[in-house]
């Protein structure tokens, strides 16, 4: 969607990735097949780019800095941004060291911390401290008898978040430009066993919220270091208080429904501020909802994806496939927005529900 975003403003992007044949092959100017940790590769890239982004945070900073002073190009966001990030300990840490609103949260090395937390918040959200995403990493402990049986399937250094009580989940799409800061609509999103399911623009929220919400996530950008688009994860509280849940230094799938949804998609936004260029506006051009399209099976399988007529003419719809090969359970495949300027956002989201329910991969499913 970066390459996509970027070749009608005249950007060829080269993508390093393990993947032959990655699902931005098609779309991107070359591909270099190598890990994120592969030197030689990433001094190749280095060697043929201009500037260098990245959109996983299983990108190695200290790499990122060495190979790009040795070519002197330059890798926007900030890779030491990236450290804050890929450690979620150290990310919520540094948020509340910097006075910026976050869940109570405490450090778990082993079980008695765990059973700690849970008795102090009255039950946890267990976070892999790196590697997890998608909900992958993450287990609820309300019990503290489960703590042994939670470390394990978190499987390494973990922190414990207290639950939070809240009345939605929200997001920011931020980008920071060469001196300027533009923020999208907040919007709102809906998940279920901690997968994005769908985001809703704008948000079903008051006014003083949604004013909350882009404040503090206008003091995340001015935390971080680094040009480009960041996706700023939020949890509105029942009292109408915002807290900082997650914040990935990339565009973000909460961000998906700007490529119909505004003026400047925030891939677009991405490719402008890591190049130094004027940012575009971040404005909505009408209500707009997108939907996840996920794994529906129960084994890895190819993926074909059936039903995809039924998006494919339906009104105001906009159909995105990733191009991956294989399916698996719920893993994201895709998405498609609807987007509406005659509609409202709960009949947009009980639209988009109802086309998701005519889309399977299993080969069983009956038309």
């Amino acid at each position: 969607m970066l390459a996509e975003a970027a070749a009608p403003l005249g950007v060829e992007v080269v993508v390093l990735d393990p993947t032959p044949d990655c699902p931005a092959a098609p779309v991107a100017r070359d591909q270099i097949v190598g890990g994120f940790d592969d030197a030689d590769a990433l001094a190749e890239l280095a060697a043929r780019a201009d500037a260098l982004t990245f959109e996983i945070e299983l990108a190695d900073p200290d790499l990122l800095d060495r190979v790009a002073d040795e070519h002197g190009v330059g890798v926007e966001p900030a890779p030491d941004t990236l450290r804050t990030i890929e450690d979620k300990l150290e990310q919520k840490q540094a948020y509340a060291d910097a006075g910026i609103p976050v869940p109570p949260f405490r450090r778990v090395d082993d079980e008695d911390d765990l059973r700690a937390a849970v008795e102090a918040f009255g039950g946890v959200m267990l976070k892999a401290r790196t590697g997890g995403y998608d909900g992958r990493g993450n287990v609820p402990v309300q019990d503290p008898a489960d703590a042994a049986d939670a470390l394990s399937a978190v499987g390494g250094p973990a922190m414990a978040e207290a639950f939070v009580d809240f009345a939605r989940e929200l997001s920011v799409i931020g980008v920071v430009g060469r001196d300027e800061v533009r923020t999208f609509p907040v919007t709102e999103t809906i998940h279920r066993e901690e997968i994005l399911r769908e985001t809703v623009v704008p948000a079903r929220t008051t006014e003083d919220v949604a004013a909350r919400a882009d404040e503090v996530a206008r003091d995340v950008l001015d935390f971080l270091d680094g040009r480009g688009v960041y996706g700023i994860e939020l949890f509105e509280t029942r009292d109408g208080e915002i807290l900082v849940n997650e914040v990935a230094p990339r565009p973000h799938n909460s961000g998906h429904w700007t490529i119909e949804g505004s003026s400047a998609s925030q891939f677009e936004q991405h490719v402008r501020a890591v190049l130094g260029w004027p940012l575009g506006t971040a404005d909505a051009r009408a209500p707009t909802v997108t939907a996840n399209v996920l794994g529906d099976v129960e084994d890895p399988q190819d993926a074909t994806l059936r039903g995809v007529d039924g998006v494919l003419t339906a009104d105001r719809a906009a159909m995105h496939w990733y191009g991956k090969r294989e399916v698996r359970p719920l893993r994201k495949m895709g998405h498609f927005t609807l987007s509406d300027a005659d509609a409202d956002p709960d009949t947009l989201l009980a639209r988009a529900k109802e086309l998701r329910d005519g889309l399977t991969f299993r080969e069983d499913a009956t038309d």
